[in-house]
């Protein structure tokens, strides 16, 4: 490799020829070739690598396969050197050739030692920076997880105590239901009532059909009070117990007149004790059914949010995404809010990093419930404009000042105080969706609305070729 090959790298300007002819004599020329890794993730930061000519893809392991981070395609670019300045330095991702050229590498210990004769006070600085950084990155990526994280289980622990707990109560009440049921059915046999007599009553009770729908309050407790006085007037002792799930099931007065000829005397009582019984199991399974079905729900939500044992590129529903986001957030998403959507029926699936677009879905959604201050209407749209799927979210809010959105996708810029939010930026929002999506995200703010808007094409791979071809 040449010195005159590496002064047109705008990296090494300020160099002079000497130092350069030293850096190619203590380096190495190396070949980039498709599909070979240079370098590793995880590995000791031993060199520093120069792109002069050819592409690079920088690939991080992450689950079970490996995630395109970032690509060196531009001469200048580098990657690695990190041992110069910390001992325990590694590569951040592993480098492996994309398109043949060449790289320029140099060992750690040639740079550190030709950064401190070169730039000594550069290289204090540059190390000083480095083991900060590093430092002040790791703490403050680890306290925002864990407050996401909490943040996140509180919310789905609420959501999955509700129908546990309906789920718990009605297994109880099932308990007490199925020993009343029990025992009203030995006080019919002690009454010595003949086995047509029960199949009567038995198909007089299958000629109550459910109840469509829950009847209005006034209208079921105005039903148990005249049961309750019918039941009064034929002797019923426990008239407290039964008329309520007879009201509930929308027994009328005809038909206590017809049980009360078939079961005349004494095994009137256990007869209608027994229907009320099973009128009551068949509420309670029912609300048994309806809880574990809810939690099971749940669990798919989550188990599709996370996008557990799921390739992170794949073919996606952005509704699912969408609809799974708005569980994960739903302990905000009560009261106050009003959740509009629009979905189109239109929109593809789409090539997509599901997990990824799942935590820009998250951090939309929860800036505008904050910025509603948890009262107001929350748009969610969907559409397809040509080979573009576009998402919108939108609030009901204040809206922002000029300057706020003009600053919003600021890395580390926020409003919002210390422990509030999703811990993700819109930043990092717009990194996902532009660098890893080849999309755009915009904001439209005004009094009374903020719309945010996310433009993402439907063939991620197909739109990365054309953008690449020449």
């Amino acid at each position: 490799m040449r010195v005159d090959e590496l002064r047109t790298l705008s990296l090494f300007d300020g160099l002079t020829d000497n130092q350069l002819a030293e850096l190619v004599e203590n380096g190495t020329e190396v070949r980039i070739v498709p599909g070979v890794d240079l370098f590793r993730e995880g590995e000791h930061a031993d060199f520093w690598w120069v792109l002069v000519d050819g592409t690079i893809d920088l690939v991080r392991h992450v689950g079970r396969e490996d995630v395109l981070v970032a690509r060196m395609d531009l001469p200048g670019r580098w990657a690695g050197g990190f041992r110069a300045w910390d001992e325990q330095g590694v590569y951040l991702a592993t480098g492996r050739g994309v398109t043949g050229g060449r790289v320029l590498r140099v060992p750690a210990e040639v740079l550190r030692e030709r950064s401190d004769s070169w730039f000594p006070f550069g290289g204090h600085l540059i190390e000083g920076l480095y083991r900060t950084a590093r430092s002040v990155e790791s703490t403050a990526r680890q306290r925002s997880a864990l407050i996401t994280l909490g943040t996140l289980a509180a919310g789905l622990a609420h959501e999955i105590n509700n129908p546990a707990s309906a789920a718990t109560r009605a297994v109880d009440s099932l308990d007490t239901t199925c020993q009343e049921l029990l025992s009203s059915l030995v006080r019919l046999a002690h009454d010595d009532i003949s086995a047509a007599q029960f199949a009567a009553l038995d198909a007089l009770r299958r000629e109550i059909e459910p109840l469509a729908t829950e009847p209005d309050p006034l209208v079921r407790a105005d039903r148990e009070e005249v049961l309750s006085l019918w039941l009064t007037r034929h002797g019923i002792e426990h008239e407290w117990t039964i008329a309520p799930p007879l009201a509930a099931a929308g027994v009328d007065l005809d038909w206590c007149t017809r049980a009360a000829v078939l079961l005349d005397g004494s095994a009137l009582e256990p007869g209608l004790e027994w229907v009320a019984s099973t009128f009551s199991v068949a509420t309670l399974l029912s609300e048994v059914k309806e809880a574990t079905r809810r939690i099971s729900e749940l669990v798919a939500a989550v188990r599709s949010y996370s996008q557990l044992d799921r390739a992170s590129m794949q073919q996606i529903d952005l509704t699912d995404g969408l609809e799974n986001t708005l569980v994960m957030l739903g302990h905000k998403l009560r009261d106050g809010v009003t959740i509009v959507r629009e979905y189109s029926a239109d929109v593809p699936r789409i090539e997509a990093y599901a997990g990824e677009l799942n935590q820009v879905w998250t951090n939309l959604i929860d800036n505008a419930v904050d910025a509603m201050d948890g009262a107001g209407t929350l748009r969610v749209t969907t559409r397809v404009e040509e080979d573009i799927a576009v998402v919108e979210i939108a609030d009901s809010g204040p809206g922002m000042s000029p300057q706020v959105a003009a600053r919003a996708f600021e890395a580390f810029y926020t409003t919002k105080d210390v422990g509030k939010g999703s811990g993700l930026g819109l930043d990092i929002a717009r990194r996902i969706v532009e660098e890893r999506h080849a999309g755009t995200i915009t904001i439209d703010s005004r009094p009374g609305e903020t719309l945010l808007r996310v433009r993402i094409p439907i063939r991620l791979h197909q739109h990365s070729a054309e953008q690449a071809a020449p």
